[in-house]
């Protein structure tokens, strides 16, 4: 059984019923009968309260003659002179009409981020850090990019993108597309799930012995008191590269869905 953190324990307070309500009704037992909505679940509903305030803090300050600094940081998460906002991959990908897609790609991919560098503030978890959160925006995308080939191509158009470009080689292709649009949402999940999971766990495992040799060192002479300090630097270094992971796999959630959207919507399939 999970630890149960303080965001667990105000959620269930506030919807802890309903949801136990609705697993009965739909017959699934949680794994704490107690606290029926977990730690990811609360985590999750913590990032949607915490962006959506945000989102309608910015909207009421949002300038073009006097832009803010937080404005300016969010137009570069859109756009940047490196070509790798949001927006400019988007357009690299989807030339004509790519616009449209933006909304929901790029909320998925600010989600992931704050899910992924919230347990960087003491006390919380990373959500993404739970097999079964990735899996919910890889089931998203998936739907989402299918949808879109259909919307824009037709139910004809978007089935014949897994038929194949040779006609005679349709019963070949189609398990083979079957299996590879299929492999998306499992590649999407793990990918993201054990990357996230492994730098929580790093941080968490040297912090720990980071802290012991702190620990013993403080015991020693005042020579070793004040080289105990160092042992406490260093979990920095995985608090660096778990801010780095974190990016890179955010990253990684918004560029494949805009890549599979282009290949949805495509005129050439």
């Amino acid at each position: 059984m999970e630890h149960v953190i303080w965001v667990t324990v105000v959620v269930n307070r506030l919807l802890g019923k309903p949801a136990a309500g609705l697993l009965r009704a739909l017959h699934i037992q949680p794994a704490n009968p107690d606290y029926p909505i977990s730690n990811a679940v609360s985590m999750e509903i913590l990032v949607f309260v915490v962006a959506g305030l945000f989102f309608l803090w910015l909207k009421a300050r949002l300038s073009v003659d006097r832009p803010g600094a937080t404005q300016q940081v969010m137009e570069i998460v859109l756009t940047n002179p490196m070509g790798v906002g949001i927006r400019d991959l988007i357009h690299d990908n989807i030339p004509h009409g790519g616009e449209q897609y933006l909304p929901l790609i790029g909320t998925i991919g600010i989600f992931v981020l704050w899910c992924n560098l919230i347990n960087l503030i003491p006390g919380l978890e990373a959500p993404t850090g739970t097999v079964t959160v990735p899996l919910g925006c890889a089931v998203i995308v998936f739907v989402y990019y299918n949808l879109m080939g259909v919307i824009k191509q037709g139910w004809g158009g978007h089935g014949k993108h897994f038929l194949g470009p040779i006609p005679a080689m349709a019963p070949l292709m189609l398990p083979i597309e079957i299996f590879s649009h299929s492999f998306r949402l499992l590649s999407l999940t793990v990918r993201l799930w054990v990357n996230m999971l492994v730098s929580e766990m790093l941080y968490i495992i040297f912090l720990g012995m980071m802290l012991s040799i702190y620990v013993a060192l403080a015991k020693l002479s005042a020579a070793g008191q004040a080289a105990a300090i160092f042992p406490l630097l260093i979990p920095l270094v995985f608090i660096l590269l778990h801010i780095a992971v974190g990016i890179l796999q955010a990253f990684v959630f918004t560029i494949l869905p805009i890549i599979y959207v282009s290949g949805a919507v495509g005129e050439d399939h």
